[in-house]
């Protein structure tokens, strides 16, 4: 009996080992599974610690019998890795784990899919609960991992490098390597068909790209999708998305990068890029054109002019005159009519059509005609047609790579054709088109001004306005909040300077500047849209009557918009000059994150707009003494508008402030921090001069914010008000770099000692203003400047006499406002 009883109880252990083994987390050497074997756990023989993976020999297909090696995510059933994608197996197919690795192969013995050779000996085969299937050798070391062998998915956890990609599936029931992937270049992730890029990471209006550092790894997390470099610790590019606990990442095999979340099976699809499906190549099959409208949900296909449906089928479209064929390949026997142009005749596709591919590549000539263009094409039997640009001269190739099948999957576009055609005709009478499409390298997304008009509810919530134009909330069909510039002063001959410096300011990318996530250059409409700043301007939130900015948000303020500064100076490919720093081109996210907006645009300007930076009004205050004396304007302009800047974050204040003469400068009601129409009892107090003397005496907490009371300390202010008066010195020589200023401000380099003897220009600002500037301010020259006499109590004044009136300097554009 005790004998029989030893016998049951190995031959239940045994029986719990084969019907548990879909529950572990560890398979070992001279392991085999199959779908048939395991068929009552659909083919699952191996399961994380917790279950929220499982190994199958798992056929994805209702209909076709392909079985595979999968990681699946089980709750929504989601293969996120498979192992012979290429070579399915029938359902007898095994898995084999062996001391050599594991192996894939028909249960005659064919081999379909294996790991790589090891140099020591397989141990144990794992699953992890982040859903790596991993191969250990006896000491625990990872010999393979599929993390680093990703097929079209990536999940939380995982991390996709440079030398591997994301590679489509034909379809969701056929795993095998279909025609889309996503890899990494140093400075993005792109999307390409056939090795040709159609959509840039950088470029989605969802993109924050953060540094220029080298792309090293993508990855996705709780909360968002990212590019990291410097071995993970600096963001390339990221993309914020709503908390969750499991998502993936995707190359789908509709050619559009996924990124979802899970909720059980429940799936959310959160980004999608590109999201405009005319993007996809072969969307519309055989040279279609795809319409993607407004208020469509999906993409219109067509025919274009010249050529019809085959058969009824919208995806095959054909020459409308049967006398014509499409070119042969390269790999034709006779090549000979290639070198003949007149043996080809070339059809129009129609107005305002574009290749999916044009946006990313270069044009293989500039400046010709059109007939030029075609000779061009004529000459190169891998040649299926050009796009000629007759704004620029640039002229197109549509290569056939891959022979004649490259034609088979051309996508052509077309922006509501029958709208362009109304807006053609209207125009016809004009030699100006607003039309005209330009083929510059490097352009953000281009919008139709349809949709920026659907987007502000035809321009009806303005958020602010400047020296360019007027801004305006808009929201996206993807519920992204932007803002709309409308630029107002730019003539029509500017459209081709317009797009260039767009195409600089759109790739210039850092955390502290504002992203430029598209354009709009149509209908003699001139319009840039940006990232929406949702706590708007630093002028609103320093000199309005809402909550007080604690000190060390004042802080990380001035540090964020230093920062963004030292880029454009330093960082950039090509050194921008600003022009126009003040509170108001400041603007604040989250968590008062500043950004620097407006960068670039000063080449917008028409020469008769040239002056605009003299003239423009609330900026006089913030410009350097060598706009007025016709120096050099450098980067050292800026750093004096910013330290003109950090003394109004310091003081809570604008650096110009009426007073009435009974006032100190220490009141602070918010009626003192507005500027407000001076009367004659009333007087100017400059700020920047009262900042000069308590430097000299040490006296640093009578500059600071009155709310901040008691929370700031004499050395914290110092910091600031140091570096804002080396900033602004009146030789620009002597001012320090943004990179120096972000240094000092950051304590890692020694604070600069303001030079007394270059701010002394500051004294006459201060107490001899431009008796023609006070006057067009009050309306009279007469007791209009008091200021704090230093040495005297803080309500004592100083009354300048109208003979000290004599003091002409760059005071017009840099002093008072």
């Amino acid at each position: 009996m005790e004998f029989l009883l030893f016998l049951l109880n190995i031959f239940s252990l045994f029986v719990a080992l084969v019907s548990g083994v879909s529950s572990t987390e560890f398979v070992y050497p001279n392991f085999t599974a199959s779908n048939l074997r395991f068929v009552d756990a659909a083919g699952s023989f191996l399961s994380s610690t917790n279950g929220t993976f499982k190994a199958a020999m798992f056929n994805p297909g209702a209909q076709q019998i392909r079985f595979y090696l999968c990681v699946i995510h089980t709750a929504s059933n989601t293969i996120i890795w498979s192992a012979n994608r290429d070579s399915p197996v029938s359902e007898s197919g095994i898995m084999s784990l062996t001391a050599n690795g594991i192996s894939v192969s028909e249960e005659d013995g064919s081999l379909r899919w294996s790991t790589p050779p090891f140099k020591s000996l397989v141990s144990a085969l794992k699953l992890t609960e982040t859903g790596n299937l991993v191969l250990l050798d006896q000491s625990n070391n990872t010999l393979w991992e599929s993390f680093r062998n990703p097929t079209d998915t990536i999940v939380i956890g995982q991390e996709l490098h440079t030398e591997t990609e994301l590679v489509s599936a034909v379809s969701s029931d056929d795993l095998s390597t279909g025609r889309y992937r996503l890899g990494l270049t140093v400075s993005d992730a792109t999307l390409q068909w056939e090795n040709l890029t159609y959509w840039k990471l950088s470029m989605d209006t969802k993109a924050y790209v953060n540094s220029n550092y080298a792309v090293e790894f993508m990855a996705i997390n709780r909360s968002g999708l990212y590019l990291f470099g410097q071995n993970g610790s600096a963001v390339i590019v990221q993309v914020n998305l709503p908390p969750s606990e499991f998502r993936i990442a995707k190359m789908d095999d509709s050619g559009q990068f996924i990124v979802s979340s899970f909720s059980g099976a429940a799936e959310k699809q959160e980004f999608v890029g590109p999201l405009d499906e005319c993007r996809i190549p072969f969307i519309c099959g055989k040279i279609g054109l795809c319409s993607s409208g407004i208020s469509a949900n999906s993409p219109v296909c067509s025919c274009p002019l010249s050529f019809r449906a085959r058969s009824n089928n919208i995806s095959s479209c054909v020459p409308a005159d049967s006398s014509y064929s499409l070119p042969a390949s390269c790999n034709s026997t006779d090549n000979s009519s290639y070198l003949n142009s007149s043996s080809f005749s070339y059809l129009q596709l129609g107005f305002a059509v574009d290749y999916f591919a044009n946006d990313f590549t270069l044009p293989a000539n500039y400046g010709v005609n059109l007939s030029q263009c075609q000779d061009i094409c004529s000459q190169d039997c891998t040649c299926l047609g050009v796009f000629y640009d007759n704004s620029t001269g640039s002229c197109y190739k549509l290569e056939n790579e891959l022979g004649s099948m490259m034609l088979e999957f051309l996508l052509w576009r077309r922006y509501r054709l029958e709208s362009i055609r109304k807006k053609k005709r209207s125009n016809s009478s004009s030699s100006y088109s607003g039309d005209l499409e330009f083929s510059i390298s490097g352009l953000p997304l281009r919008f139709e001004y349809e949709e920026l008009m659907i987007a502000t509810e035809n321009f009806k919530t303005k958020i602010g306005t400047g020296g360019f134009g007027t801004v305006y909330k808009g929201t996206l069909p993807d519920k992204t909040h932007v803002a709309v510039k409308r630029i107002t002063n730019l003539g029509l001959r500017g459209k081709k300077d317009f797009c260039t410096e767009i195409a600089v300011i759109g790739n210039i990318h850092h955390v502290n500047l504002v992203k430029l996530k598209g354009y709009c250059a149509q209908r003699r409409q001139w319009l840039l849209v940006y990232e929406y700043m949702n706590r708007g301007s630093l002028d609103k939130t320093l000199f309005g009557s809402g909550p007080v900015l604690e000190w060390q948000e004042r802080v990380d303020i001035a540090l964020g918009a230093a920062r963004g500064l030292a880029y454009l100076h330093s960082g950039c490919e090509h050194k921008i000059v600003h022009c126009d720093v003040k509170p108001e081109n400041i603007l604040l996210h989250d968590h008062f994150q500043a950004k620097i907006s407006d960068f670039g645009l000063s080449k917008l300007l028409n020469r008769e707009e040239s002056s605009l930076f003299t003239t423009m009004r609330g900026t006089r205050g913030y410009l350097a003494p060598e706009w007025l004396t016709s120096s050099t304007i450098s980067d050292k302009t800026d750093v004096y508008s910013f330290g003109m800047v950090l003394l109004e974050i310091v003081s809570g204040r604008k650096n110009c402030v009426v007073r009435a003469q009974t006032h100190s400068l220490d009141e602070s009601s918010s009626s003192d921090r507005e500027s407000s129409p001076p009367s004659a009892a009333q007087g100017l107090i400059y700020f920047p001069l009262y900042a000069l003397e308590m430097h000299e005496q040490g006296r640093y907490l009578e500059l600071v914010d009155p709310r901040l009371q008691g929370r700031v300390t004499n050395g914290d202010v110092e910091k600031l008000v140091r570096v804002a008066l080396c900033c602004v010195h009146e030789e620009p020589g002597l001012r320090p770099t943004m990179v120096s200023v972000v240094g000092m401000l950051e304590g890692e380099i020694p604070l600069g000692n303001p030079r007394i003897e270059s701010l002394n220009f500051l004294r006459f600002y201060g107490r001899q203003p431009d008796r023609a500037s006070m006057a067009e301010e009050t309306g009279g020259v007469n007791d209009v400047v008091v200021y704090p006499d230093a040495n005297a109590s803080h309500n004592s004044t100083r009354t300048v006499s109208d003979a000290s009136f004599s003091y002409i300097s760059s005071q017009q554009i840099s002093g008072p406002r």
